[in-house]
């Protein structure tokens, strides 16, 4: 035996010894295997981590220590059931961190980042386990691979190489160096937009500069001010302040003065991004470069549905350029209302057209999202959810009291097929509380997998943020809220319906510019008459939702549709723009945006304002060279869903096939062909076209 093989053995069999009372470590006494909660407590995340890390280690270790030659078997399978319990413990403990935190989670989250990072390197780094993956990489074609083992053993490999493995010890210290300070960069980059963001106050004292301004954003502003140690009224640069003061503020000059203040964000002074911008582009480019990439985007979208950058520039440009017209119609019917409305000047300037525009709403629609809410019953909306779900999929949902939960405002509900098989548990967790960030998601205790002839049924969860029922009055939920239950609901069947052998393929585990499909379909049938009429009811009178309502909702649906679809293409466009570049541009970071957003412009530029330098989304985030996955998943649902319009929005065959091509493959194969296997043929950029109305 090894000397490996021996460290393995005595780690795993200290952590079996650790094991004993640590209900992260045990096996559930739960139904179906679920998670304690009932019984974890903040002084066991720490524990089990270091348990579960030392597993993974020991597991990675007797990967490499077999004396055997390497097979799909001993190294790639192995490689994937390797950590189950750190993965189970990690998802817990983060998905908690977003739910239901507290100051001991928050502090075990920072003393467990570096252990994960070692971790991670510990693996992708271990040049050991690359040659074993290598070596069964390349003998790939005559191993008799089913296709979802050929996925793993494709994936597994390019992750590796992806990584700098192929790199030579030199080239791998230079990419290692690069991604450093690439990793230094996009902190400052974060950082520095965060500051600036914090930095900037507008102190009003005045009330009559309030002027517009609804109650409860002048409650708000009060409240910021007190805060602040201020007198009056504070306006930030933060969305929940800014936004609705762009709205309703009657006040141009203020709407001017925090307009240019967000428009101007970490360009020059203390938290100046402009050179920073530069120096992560830079790197990227060489990153990509000592890979064998020409450009960062040729790297980023090898992975993606997407596959190349020309796909991308024809994707955006065949939606621009149609687009324009109607972004450009979009701002001239406001300018039109506004002047007939005091409005003096000949053209709107960015600072205007968020009040402007939200009056000729209000004027062409006359929809109140208050007017709605009492047909928005949280309970009938629920029934209402899993009714469609059995309608279309001929699933059942079931609520149970005997499985433990984080939180007593969590529902937990079993989901079974029409026959009564077991599918999942479904975990409900709708309402806000301190220890909950806001916003709404989808995520998962547990994936589904097959290991050791055993399957493992997901463990699925959305968190939400809707309003509590009082002592006077049920939750009443507005109708964009619906859409949003909709919405992450869809990501949950994607879960739910997972099928096949691996964890790491399964459910949600698909590229960026994939993954929104199941969820933004959902959306589709909110704006449906007649699902709504169903279900949507008084909850007083029980009287149905008056016509005239559902009308102003689907009408109101498109509203500055074009303006809209432009402003997105436009980030998507100039991310790609420097994601594309060959060597960093000698002008500045500025004068490069606006040179490349001036062809397909709808509103003035103003001078000394960007949006490059607070770019997080590509500059910090997850979506370099990525930012067009939103539109690209508008695409495909818009294609999607034209179907369901064209066979029937509750037509199970319809339904069945998505089932089958889309919600239960996962990433088993690539997502062109999953969705060709729906669809029938590609993704069809004029059904989104269509449905917003951009082709009359």
């Amino acid at each position: 035996m090894t000397k490996k093989l021996l460290i393995a053995g005595a780690a795993l069999a200290l952590i079996s010894s650790c094991n004993m009372k640590n209900p992260l470590l045990t096996e559930s006494s739960a139904p179906f295997g679920a998670p304690q909660f009932d019984k974890i407590q903040d002084e066991h995340y720490l524990p089990a981590f270091e348990a579960g890390i030392a597993e993974a280690k020991a597991e990675i270790d007797a990967i490499v220590a077999n004396p055997d030659e390497p097979t799909f078997e001993n190294t790639i399978e192995a490689m994937e059931y390797a950590g189950k319990t750190l993965d189970q413990v990690a998802g817990i403990f983060y998905n908690l961190m977003e739910a239901n935190t507290n100051d001991t989670m928050q502090a075990v989250a920072e003393q467990v980042s570096p252990m994960l990072t070692e971790y991670s390197m510990y693996v992708s780094l271990n040049n050991d386990l690359f040659q074993r993956v290598k070596a069964v990489y390349q003998k790939k074609d005559e191993l008799g691979l089913d296709k979802d083992q050929l996925k793993l053993l494709e994936d597994n490999y390019k992750s590796f190489v992806r990584g700098g493995a192929n790199l030579s010890d030199e080239d791998k210290a230079l990419y290692s160096k690069w991604s450093e300070e690439l990793s230094l960069a996009t902190l400052q980059f974060s950082k520095n937009v965060l500051a600036a963001t914090n930095a900037y106050t507008l102190h009003v004292t005045d009330s009559a500069e309030l002027a517009g301004l609804p109650e409860y954003v002048k409650t708000m502003a009060a409240e910021t001010a007190k805060e602040k140690g201020l007198e009056g009224w504070a306006f930030t640069l933060q969305y929940p302040s800014f936004s609705p003061f762009m709205k309703y503020s009657e006040n141009r000059e203020l709407r001017r003065q925090l307009w240019t203040a967000y428009n101007s964000r970490a360009i020059g002074g203390e938290n100046d991004n402009t050179e920073i911008v530069k120096q992560i582009v830079d790197l990227r480019i060489k990153i990509a470069n000592i890979l064998g990439y020409e450009t960062y985007a040729d790297y980023a979208l090898e992975e993606r549905m997407a596959k190349s950058r020309t796909t991308v520039n024809e994707f955006i440009k065949n939606l621009l350029e149609p687009s324009m017209k109607y972004a450009k119609k979009d701002v001239a019917d406001v300018l039109a209302y506004a002047r007939k409305n005091g409005f003096e000047d000949t053209k709107l300037m960015p600072w205007d057209f968020s009040y402007w525009s939200e009056r000729y709403q209000e004027a062409e629609y006359a929809l109140n999202a208050e007017e709605l809410k009492p047909y928005f019953q949280l309970e009938s909306c629920i029934d209402a959810v899993f009714g469609l779900a059995n309608r279309l999929y001929g699933i059942n949902f079931k609520e149970l009291d005997d499985v433990p939960v984080y939180h007593e405002d969590v529902k937990v509900y079993e989901v079974t097929e029409a026959d009564g098989t077991h599918l999942a548990l479904f975990y409900a967790d709708f309402f806000p509380r301190a220890s909950k960030r806001g916003g709404a998601w989808m995520t998962e205790f547990r994936g589904q997998s097959i290991r050791d002839g055993k399957e493992y049924r997901p463990f699925i969860s959305i968190v939400c943020n809707f309003t509590k029922p009082t002592a006077d009055a049920p939750s009443l939920i507005t109708h964009d809220e619906f859409t949003t239950f909709l919405h992450e609901f869809g990501h949950a069947l994607h879960g739910i319906f997972a099928q096949g052998r691996y964890g790491s393929l399964t459910g949600t585990s698909v590229s960026r510019d994939f993954v929104e499909l199941p969820s933004q379909i959902m959306e589709n049938w909110a704006f449906e008459p007649e699902y709504l009429n169903s279900f949507a009811k008084h909850y007083q009178t029980g009287e149905p939702i008056p016509a005239e309502l559902i009308e102003k909702v689907v009408a109101a649906k498109n509203y500055l549709a074009g303006y809209g679809q432009v402003r997105q293409l436009h980030f998507g466009y100039l991310d790609m723009a420097w994601h594309t570049l060959k060597e960093v541009p000698a002008m500045s970071t500025l004068e490069f945006e606006q040179q490349t957003l001036a062809p397909y412009a709808v509103m003035p530029a103003v001078d000394g304002t960007g949006f490059s330098t607070s770019f997080s989304h590509i500059f910090s985030g997850g979506y370099s060279a990525g930012y067009y996955s939103y539109k690209w998943a508008e695409v495909l649902e818009a294609d999607a869903f034209s179907l369901f319009k064209e066979k029937g929005i509750f037509n199970t065959e319809v339904s069945s096939s998505f089932r089958e091509n889309i919600l239960s493959k996962g990433g088993t194969e690539d997502a062109d062909i999953l969705y060709r296997n729906f669809r029938g043929h590609d993704p069809q950029p004029e059904a989104l076209m269509k449905k917003l109305g951009l082709t009359k």
